[in-house]
């Protein structure tokens, strides 16, 4: 599917949240019909995912960190859907520098870090080293829940 100016807009306006679709049509001064068509090809040809998303730091007793893992290995990607696997893990992302993963953690009471490393992670093979980050304070960031 070709991305155009009105899918690229149309996008935009469903990242601020719910909006309805006749909103989006008269914002963008087309029919509600063609914004519910673009939206459900988009979805359809895995373009667009409409999910609902959270904000860690208004959760009590959640706190996210980030991750960067050395592997002793090249095989990014299988260690990446790995890593994608266990609980917590919002995101991973391969990367290039020191790193060769970046995991985004959801901690919460339940499931805090030393456990992530001795449960989880420990059961990886070809993790060479780890490094956290505590996230202090995040701008517009808003992940799933899944805990």
């Amino acid at each position: 599917m070709k991305i155009d100016v009105t899918s690229l807009a149309i996008i935009k306006h469903l990242r601020e949240g719910r909006k309805s679709f006749q909103k989006i049509a008269e914002d963008l001064s087309i029919t509600e019909n063609t914004v519910r068509a673009r939206v459900n090809r988009l979805i359809e040809e895995g373009v667009l995912s409409v999910t609902g998303l959270v904000d860690p730091e208004a959760i009590p007793g959640h706190r996210l960190v980030m991750v960067g893992i050395k592997l002793s290995t090249m095989d990014l990607v299988r260690k990446g859907e790995e890593f994608s696997r266990l609980k917590g893990v919002v995101s991973v992302c391969v990367v290039t520098g020191r790193y060769d993963l970046i995991l985004t953690v959801l901690m919460s009471d339940t499931h805090d870090l030393l456990a992530f490393y001795t449960e989880q992670v420990s059961q990886i093979q070809d993790v060479q080293s780890a490094e956290t980050f505590v996230v202090y304070k995040a701008y517009n960031l808003k992940v799933p829940y899944i805990l």
